[in-house]
């Protein structure tokens, strides 16, 4: 399954990686709406009680879809029938612990794989605890993607990358999600690092929200991750967000396509 991520990094361009929450919102026409947009990999967030790691925007999303009753077994079928609808389009699970683990982390890696999911991003299980999740999806043929941050350094770099695979999600800012972008210059010289030590794609994310933001990251990075963006679009929006959310993703699309071509 991991060919199709590998295939989304290898279009000739950097590539657009979007994020929404399982169940808030129209989920489904959301989903299609990122591809029509020219989405080329999709992460799908596990609604969870606790997301330590997100802003005010994913939080409140979080709380939509938890409120509407979305559990584990819910994405799955919404991740499912995205796979028979988008045969070629990467999706990967992004969430937190304790909704993946609460059955055995070999019950929630079969799952996935069944599902058709490419990749899984846990944002709380450190690389030291590989055990917990990470063995059991590569074994089901799921990428274990895993996370880099500012205070990454040089001594644990090796720990992150051992095992990962898909591509490696460089956390631009020390914070959560939404509040801020890192300054471009800190940027670059980070890519340049995590690119000297892995051959997996880099992708960066945290505070990106315009066309030119997008842009400036695509001139040096494998990918470029924007999710708060599209939950602000959808909470504004609500069942009518997916036209809304397939024009602002063609925006950034079209920026990343620009900024490779003059790069």
């Amino acid at each position: 399954m991991t060919a199709r991520l590998a295939n989304a990094f290898a279009k000739g361009h950097p590539a657009l990686v979007t994020f929404i929450t399982a169940g808030d919102g129209d989920t489904a026409a959301n989903l299609d709406a990122l591809v029509a947009g020219g989405a080329d990999v999709i992460e799908l967030g596990m609604p969870f009680t606790d997301p330590m790691a997100d802003g005010p925007a994913i939080q409140a999303a979080n709380l939509r879809s938890l409120a509407k009753g979305t559990r584990t077994a819910d994405v799955f079928a919404i991740a499912t029938a995205f796979r028979q609808r988008h045969p070629d389009t990467p999706l990967v699970l992004m969430g937190y612990a304790n909704p993946m683990v609460a059955r055995g982390p070999d019950w929630f890696a079969e799952a996935a794989a069944k599902a058709g999911v490419d990749g899984v991003i846990c944002v709380d299980i450190p690389a030291e605890e590989d055990d917990s999740l990470g063995q059991q999806l590569r074994a089901h043929g799921v990428a274990n993607i895993r996370l880099a941050t500012p205070t990454t350094d040089t001594a644990r770099l090796p720990a992150v990358l051992e095992g990962a695979s898909g591509f490696l999600y460089y956390v631009s800012v020390a914070g959560i999600t939404g509040l801020q972008q890192a300054a471009q210059d800190s940027i670059e010289s980070a890519v340049a690092r995590l690119k000297s030590a892995t051959t997996l794609p880099v992708a960066v994310g945290f505070g990106v929200r315009t066309p030119d933001q997008a842009a400036a990251i695509a001139r040096v990075a494998d990918g470029v991750v924007v999710g708060s963006a599209i939950i602000d679009i959808i909470a504004e929006h609500g069942e009518g967000a997916p036209e809304h959310v397939r024009a602002y993703i063609h925006s950034l699309s079209t920026a990343i396509h620009a900024a490779k071509e003059v790069a």
